[in-house]
């Protein structure tokens, strides 16, 4: 690795490398099906954790978790590297965090329902115009009313109280159907068995444990295994757009740098793309543009550059094409497109080139230090340092217990938040309506004047009773611990807030 870059590849003529000043200008490694994009992804991965830069990834089939063992000798590889000239290639492992929604090969990633926010949510769910702006509206209520929406029983709740006191808040917040409640609130349950309860909550991920570099100066490399989270594609497009913007909002701005801070991977993105709404399209294009200047890269890995739109393609200056098999019309036109992605070489025509490439060869154009894209070349990629191929479980389970966030996100956290704070209301107004009817059915009423000293042993004695029922009612929440306990209590007093489970 030069200072200023770090070798992707190379052939006959020259080696090629990518410039680091210019790694937060995005990039996008493209490809058909088994043409050598995840050793590419990992070659890069590398490249960056050894300047120093952080780097975070979604493994979709399992295979970069490989970047966390030194890779092993083989004759194809000496040969490789031979060919290429590589200089002072060794093989070695990285400094690797594993992540995992689900919390089964790596640590628990959590997100707060405020923190995912309503644009995102709703882009989520799917909904149409008036059940975004109920959910919205939901929002805007728990924030004025100062209740925390944690995970999904917290807006199941809000949702539930809104519709109870519709009545009283239309006028500030406008109109909320039923239906639309009812329609939001059927979607969250659709999410709750399809698994999303475990990824919104507590505790949140923290940014800064992914902008972490090592003692000797290697860049960590955090790799989400979504292996089992591809199979729910909107949930994982949703969570890596709403990441990248958790970066773009909170992290400074930094300007022009040597190196980028962290370089983001993310890997099948067309599901990002894909039905998402003008509204969303128009955020991603502008999360895309500006967040280089907090110094982060974004790199999309797709089959074709067809599959991102113009506004954000044309942002992505550091280019990796693998071979495309032109058998249909439309093959034949993704191949057009993705040759027009690339400034001409003379030497010969790009759109024939791409699809003659062999496995692990590709076309490659970066930016150079003026910023400028260079002439394509026709590259064959370096190795990798690291195993090509996924760890085993028991080396996953001994990389996992080295972790120093083992005991920061494995343990759920459920504070008092909506879902909470609006049981113990339910069951105060509960309370009282018992106690005044209690009193109808003994011909009292309450009195005008100050309390004598018999109504006041009596107010004492409801205030002991509503206190016994607010304690009920925390001891009950605090008990929440399992998804099984949320539905019993959910089952209890679900109608105290106007529905059941």
């Amino acid at each position: 690795m030069s200072m200023n870059g770090f070798l992707i590849g190379g052939n006959a003529e020259r080696p090629v490398e990518l410039n680091l000043s210019m790694g937060n200008r995005h990039g996008l490694i493209a490809g058909a099906t088994g043409t050598g994009k995840t050793v590419t992804l990992q070659v890069l991965a590398e490249g960056f954790a050894r300047a120093g830069v952080s780097v975070f990834m979604a493994d979709v089939k399992g295979d970069l978790s490989g970047l966390a063992l030194s890779g092993k000798p083989h004759p194809r590889v000496d040969e490789r590297v031979q060919k290429i000239g590589v200089q002072n290639y060794q093989q070695r492992s990285y400094p690797c965090v594993f992540w995992d929604i689900y919390g089964k090969q790596g640590h628990r990633v959590r997100a707060t329902i405020s923190d995912f926010g309503p644009l995102l949510l709703s882009s989520f769910l799917e909904l149409n115009e008036t059940q975004s702006a109920v959910l919205y509206a939901a929002f805007n209520i728990a924030d004025d009313q100062g209740l925390l929406m944690l995970d999904l029983k917290d807006l199941q709740a809000m949702l539930n109280w809104m519709k109870d006191e519709r009545a009283n808040l239309e006028d500030e917040y406008g109109g909320m159907s039923t239906t639309s409640i009812a329609a939001i609130q059927r979607r969250l349950m659709m999410l709750e068995q399809q698994g999303a309860e475990d990824f919104f909550g507590e505790p949140a991920l923290d940014l800064q444990h992914l902008l972490q570099v090592t003692l000797d100066g290697r860049g960590a490399v955090n790799i989400l295994d979504a292996t089992s989270l591809i199979h729910q594609p909107r949930l994982y497009a949703i969570f890596l757009l709403w990441l990248i913007a958790e970066l773009f909002e909170n992290l400074p701005e930094v300007g022009d740098m040597d190196r980028p801070r962290l370089v983001f991977f993310f890997d099948e993105a067309h599901l990002l793309f894909n039905n998402a709404p003008k509204l969303l399209l128009e955020k991603i294009e502008q999360v895309v543009r500006l967040i280089r200047s907090k110094g982060v890269g974004i790199y999309f890995i797709s089959q074709s550059p067809d599959d991102i739109p113009d506004t954000v393609l044309g942002q992505l200056g550091n280019r990796v094409q693998h071979a495309l098999r032109a058998f249909t019309p439309k093959d034949q036109a993704a191949v057009k497109v993705a040759a027009q992605t690339f400034r001409p070489n003379p030497a010969f025509k790009t759109e024939a080139v791409i699809s003659e490439l062999g496995i692990g060869e590709a076309l490659v154009s970066v930016l150079d230090p003026k910023g400028a894209p260079t002439i394509v070349e026709r590259t064959l990629i370096v190795p990798p340092e690291s195993r090509i191929g996924p760890l085993t479980a028991e080396e996953r389970v001994t990389i996992v217990a080295r972790s120093p966030y083992k005991n920061i996100y494995d343990k759920l956290i459920d504070r008092e938040s909506a879902y909470e704070v609006l049981k113990a209301r339910a069951l105060q107004k509960q309370t009282e309506d018992n106690a005044a009817k209690k009193d109808n059915d003994w011909g009292l009423r309450m009195p005008d004047k100050p309390a004598s000293r018999s109504s006041s042993r009596k107010t004492a004695r409801s205030s002991s009773r509503q206190g016994v029922a607010e304690t009920l009612a925390k001891s009950v929440a605090r008990s929440v611990g399992s998804s099984l306990g949320r539905q019993i209590v959910r089952g209890l007093l679900g109608s105290l807030l106007g529905g059941r489970r």
